[in-house]
């Protein structure tokens, strides 16, 4: 069980991890061992997760949900296998912490006497610089 808030704790077994090789630099090692971290965390179909806290999670991850609604997380910035684990873990944690904080409300607010007056005003020179640009009649016409 991982705990992320103390009213969300993750079951590990609805967490899957699989090792490919890493893309990223590392001689020779990178062509024999799997280091890189592909974690997958299906969340429509996750019990640990609020619906709230579900639906925040996918708008949060964006493109890291596929279709299937599980949630994709790579991690290849280490070059140890167990770091590049613990930092899926912990972007993972990361996620659903973000999605369990719930968003503040927008007061609406009401654009000040002066700022009104500021935009009436870049307004007005903006239209002087335009009617400067205009063509002038020659005395011809």
């Amino acid at each position: 069980m991982i705990q992320v808030t103390p009213g969300i704790i993750l079951d590990e077994g609805e967490i899957e991890l699989s090792f490919v090789r890493s893309p990223a630099p590392g001689g020779q090692n990178v062509n024999k061992v799997s280091t890189a971290v592909v974690l997958r965390f299906n969340v429509a179909h996750s019990q640990s997760l609020p619906d709230n806290v579900r639906h925040r999670l996918i708008k949060l991850a964006g493109k890291r949900i596929n279709q299937e609604r599980e949630l994709l997380i790579k991690a290849s910035r280490f070059r140890s296998q167990v770091r590049n684990r613990e930092d899926a873990l912990a972007r993972l944690i990361e996620l659903i912490r973000k999605a369990a904080e719930p968003p503040k409300r927008r007061i609406k607010t009401q654009p000040s006497a002066a700022s009104k007056k500021r935009r009436v005003e870049t307004k007005r020179v903006r239209s002087q610089t335009k009617d400067l640009r205009r063509n002038i009649p020659s005395k011809d016409d």
